[in-house]
């Protein structure tokens, strides 16, 4: 998207705060990465001033006066409703019986990959949980592609052998949706210091919930993230519920962005696309000039946890509509761009139309999709199979066949 204005930070720790100091050198922040920048250079700048941070260890945070443009807001608006779309209709794939497995949706959270991807480019790396459709189609992925993958089709982010939880894009540095609570922090923290190592001048994000914020290996990474000064962004998810859990009641400390301790921290607002996009090019600055920082996106989803969980249980429908009503993060796009003169409601409602068109095409173009073939059964495994061989079976026949003449099968 649009470039913004960003303060350079300083590497000098102030000795009597504890706090980092900041230097008021202007930098310019990424356009959005899926985009061609010069799609937006002579569009006019408007400022959108963004909701407060709150700050850990840090004297001064992410800007909140932030610049955008039409075309950025538009797009926005556009990204965010096409996720919408898209885990709507996987939830009832699901419920329909035509796709299987693990289902974790992230209708409610759309803010945060969109905002991310307008502060950085595909040469970031990003490392993200099972909850991962959105993060995935943000690097550039398509509705095809993740619902093909829940079917298990050839078309696929992972050629349907991955399903759900571990979509993928090496060619866009998403290196993928982790099926293991908690798992991928460290890995995170190892691709940050492949790109210390090869002295790119390109960051990592490791995003996971709250719930995974308080696994032990979380904080061997934090550790190691900063003894390496590593160019590493930790951005939690908070959406309030590990599982049926709320936060307050499965962590001493709900403040995640001060986990950290050592490591400097900066609260989000993220159901904001604009305060996730300034707050990350804030970060990615921050942690290549002095290692690793966390991001607590303060966010949340509508849907259950996973698809066997009903999300109300442990909460109310008042609650979540209240959420939707005050804070819903397409609405809220929605509202600036009819607030500046951007658009029309109707042109906005044409726009939603044909984005509903569009991904019911991706959607039958994934059901028309191949099965993967017998053969990927053995891929994979070994680089070499070390001349083993795949043993046939046939549909009516026992499960242990002998050779023939060597006894009854079993």
């Amino acid at each position: 998207m649009v470039p913004g204005v960003l303060r350079r930070l300083s590497k000098k720790l102030n000795a009597e705060t504890g706090r980092y100091a900041v230097q008021s050198v202007q930098l310019q922040c990424r356009a959005f990465s899926a985009l061609p920048q010069e799609a937006y250079e002579s569009e006019e700048r408007i400022k959108v001033t963004v909701n407060p941070y709150k700050l850990h260890r840090l004297e001064e945070g992410p800007e909140r006066e932030v610049e955008t443009t039409k075309g950025e807001l538009l797009q926005m608006f556009r990204s965010m409703y096409q996720m919408r779309r898209m885990e709507l209709a996987a939830d009832l794939l699901y419920k329909q019986k035509l796709a299987r497995g693990f289902l974790h949706l992230a209708d409610g959270q759309e803010a945060v990959p969109v905002g991310m991807e307008a502060a950085l480019d595909f040469d970031d790396s990003i490392i993200q949980s099972y909850r991962d459709h959105c993060t995935f189609i943000g690097r550039g992925g398509t509705v095809k592609e993740v619902i093909a993958e829940l079917l298990g089709r050839v078309d696929g982010a992972a050629r349907g052998l991955g399903g759900s939880m571990h979509l993928y894009k090496r060619e866009h540095n998403f290196f993928g949706g982790e099926g293991i609570v908690g798992t991928h922090i460290p890995l995170g923290a190892g691709l940050a210091f492949a790109h210390k190592y090869r002295k790119d001048g390109h960051v990592a994000f490791a995003l996971y919930g709250d719930g995974a914020a308080n696994q032990g290996q979380a904080a061997e990474a934090y550790n190691m993230a900063a003894i390496w000064k590593l160019p590493c962004v930790f951005v939690i998810e908070n959406n309030h519920f590990g599982m049926g859990t709320s936060d307050t009641r499965a962590a001493k400390s709900a403040k995640y962005f001060t986990r950290g301790d050592y490591i400097p921290g900066v609260w989000v607002d993220g159901m904001d696309a604009l305060s996730v996009k300034s707050a990350t090019a804030f970060a990615k600055k921050y942690v290549l000039e002095n290692g690793p920082l966390m991001l607590e996106m303060d966010t949340y989803r509508y849907h259950g946890h996973s698809i066997s969980d009903p999300g109300s249980t442990y909460r109310t429908r008042d609650e979540i509509q209240g959420v939707r009503r005050a804070r819903d993060p397409i609405e809220h796009v929605r509202t600036l761009i009819l607030e500046h003169e951007l658009a029309e409601p109707g042109d906005l409602k044409r726009m939603e139309k044909e984005i509903k068109k569009d991904v019911q095409k991706q959607i039958d173009e994934a059901k028309e999709s191949k099965a993967p073939p017998i053969e990927d059964l053995w891929n994979n495994i070994y680089q070499d199979p070390m001349g083993a061989k795949m043993r046939p079976m046939e549909i009516g026949l026992p499960k242990i066949q002998l050779p023939k003449g060597s006894g009854s099968a079993l």
